[in-house]
């Protein structure tokens, strides 16, 4: 029924539309994740949005302890609007619990900080399996929490004075390396049939005016439930 649905709400979408949808809906991954802990500059959340969007990184989960997440509509440029997000804020330490789940659903959790057993990015292997990036705040970076619940470490190599980069610069270089390594691998990150329809479908309601109550005439003809 959902290509029913589909092919129902492309009358009202250009083909233009549709075909970028659907070429950048192939682009996305799920294989890699990224988490966000605690971010209290908001001109750092929107760009990490912008370049997960920018770099095809289709799910990003927001830990807020301390910190609200914000972010500024003149850094993030819309890019909230093609990406799922999963925010934990509900307990007195939502860090475990994100993590956790996310173990859960098979991915192993990378800290980016440096560390005695730490990988350098260029040396990370992602084809042991999905993987979950977790960056820190502005000024303690990751927690002890995610040190303790980290699979593996891993650091930008740097060659300066300065010893670390601003978050967003150092998820920027993370995620177009991790973008440029799955595209020239063998590894299957791309989404699963069912997820790609699901995402585009999706894509195609934000972008139709009163998608809505176009779906509910749909529903009444077809006597289902979207």
């Amino acid at each position: 029924m959902i290509d029913k649905l589909i092919s129902f709400l492309e009358q009202f979408s250009t083909e233009e539309r549709r075909e970028q949808f659907w070429q950048v809906a192939n682009d996305r991954t799920k294989y890699v994740t990224v988490v966000l802990e605690d971010i209290y500059q908001t001109q750092n959340a929107s760009a990490v949005l912008r370049s997960c969007d920018c770099f095809g990184i289709q799910d990003v989960h927001i830990i807020e302890n301390e910190n609200t997440f914000n972010i500024n509509p003149q850094v993030v440029i819309g890019a909230t609007k093609w990406l799922n997000l999963y925010q934990y804020n509900e307990e007195a330490n939502n860090t475990r619990s994100c993590l956790r789940q996310l173990k859960a659903d098979g991915y192993r959790i990378v800290a980016t900080t440096p560390h005695s057993d730490d990988v350098d990015l260029d040396d990370f292997d992602l084809s042991k399996g999905k993987t979950a990036v977790v960056f820190g705040n502005e000024r303690e970076g990751i927690s002890d929490i995610v040190m303790e619940e980290a699979d593996e470490f891993m650091k930008i190599p740097m060659y300066g004075f300065s010893e670390s980069l601003n978050i967003s610069v150092c998820a920027a270089i993370t995620l177009q390396h991790f973008s440029s390594q799955l595209k020239h691998s063998d590894i299957e990150a791309k989404l699963p049939e069912d997820q790609l329809k699901e995402l585009y479908l999706e894509w195609l309601k934000k972008s139709i005016k009163k998608s809505d109550l176009l779906i509910d005439e749909f529903n009444k003809r077809n006597n289902t439930s979207f």
